[in-house]
C-alpha cells in the first residue's frame, strides 16, 4: 500500500472520531435551549450555546472532511458511488448548518427582544418554532443522511472494494437501512425523535461509524487500491493518439 493511502485512510478516520468527539458534545450543550420553550425569557445560557454551536461547526468541518478524503480512494473503484457519498455529507453538512442558525436564532430573540416590551406569549412561540427547525434539520441530516451516505454508500464502497474487512463493511450495509427506516418512523409519528425505538434501530449505524474510524486510525486500508493503481499505470502507459 502506497504511504499517500496509509496516510488517507488515517485522515478520514480521525475526522470520523471527530464527528463523535464533537457533534455529541455540542448537542448536550445546545440543552437549555432544545429542552425550555420558554428559553428566550429567561436568564439564558448563551456562552454554553455559542460553544455548543462552535463544535457543530467542527463537526461540520469533519463531516465535510471524511467524504472529500475518502473520494481519491474510493473513486478508484466505484466514482459514482464516491461522488455520491461526498454529496450525501454534503446534504448533512447543510441540514447541520441551518439547525445551528436556528438555535442561535434563539439566542438572539433572547438577548434583543425578551425584556423589551414585546409580548412574552410570541416570543415564546418563535422560540419553540426555531427549535422545531432544529429538531427537523437534525432528523433530515445526521439521521436521513447518515444513513443514506454514512451507511448505504460507505458500506457498500468499502464492501465492493475490500478496504475494509468484509464483515466491518456488512455493519454498514445493514446499519444504514435501519437508520433510514428509525428516521422514518420519526417523520410518520411512530414514535417521538430521540425515542428507545429510534435509538435501537440507529445503534447498527452508530457502531459501524465509530468502529470504521478506529479501525482506519489502527489499520488503515486492508489491501492497496490494486484496480485503481493498475488503471492508472495503464492510462499512463497507453500512447497518445494523434
Amino acid at each position: 500500500m502506497q504511504a499517500s493511502d496509509r496516510r488517507t485512510a488515517r485522515i478520514v478516520g480521525w475526522l470520523f472520531i471527530g464527528t463523535f468527539v464533537f457533534s455529541i458534545p455540542g448537542l448536550l450543550l445546545y440543552g437549555p435551549v432544545l429542552d425550555d420553550h420558554g428559553y428566550v425569557l429567561g436568564a439564558g445560557h448563551d456562552r454554553q450555546i455559542a460553544l455548543g454551536a462552535f463544535l457543530e461547526i467542527l463537526t461540520v468541518i469533519c463531516n465535510v472532511g471524511t467524504a472529500v478524503a475518502l473520494y481519491r480512494v474510493g473513486k478508484r473503484h466505484n466514482q459514482s458511488v464516491a461522488i455520491g457519498y461526498v454529496a450525501s455529507r454534503i446534504v448533512e453538512s447543510t441540514m447541520i448548518v441551518v439547525g445551528i442558525v436556528s438555535v442561535l436564532s434563539v439566542v438572539t430573540l433572547r438577548r434583543e427582544l425578551a425584556g423589551s416590551g414585546a409580548d412574552a406569549a410570541t416570543l415564546v412561540v418563535a422560540g419553540h418554532t426555531l427549535v422545531a427547525v432544529h429538531d427537523w434539520t437534525f432528523l433530515l441530516g445526521p439521521s436521513f443522511c447518515a444513513g443514506i451516505g454514512n451507511g448505504l454508500l460507505l458500506g457498500y464502497l468499502m464492501l465492493r472494494s475490500g478496504l475494509v474487512p468484509r464483515r466491518l463493511a456488512m455493519l454498514g450495509v445493514v446499519g444504514g437501512p435501519l437508520a433510514i427506516v428509525a428516521a422514518a418512523g420519526v417523520l410518520f409519528g411512530v414514535y417521538d425523535q430521540n425515542s428507545h425505538p429510534q435509538l435501537l434501530l440507529t445503534l447498527p449505524e452508530i457502531g459501524w461509524e465509530a468502529a470504521f474510524g478506529i479501525y482506519l486510525v489502527a489499520r488503515g486500508f486492508t489491501r492497496p487500491s490494486v484496480v485503481g493503481h493498475r488503471g492508472e499505470e495503464a492510462a499512463l502507459a497507453a500512447p497518445v493518439a494523434a
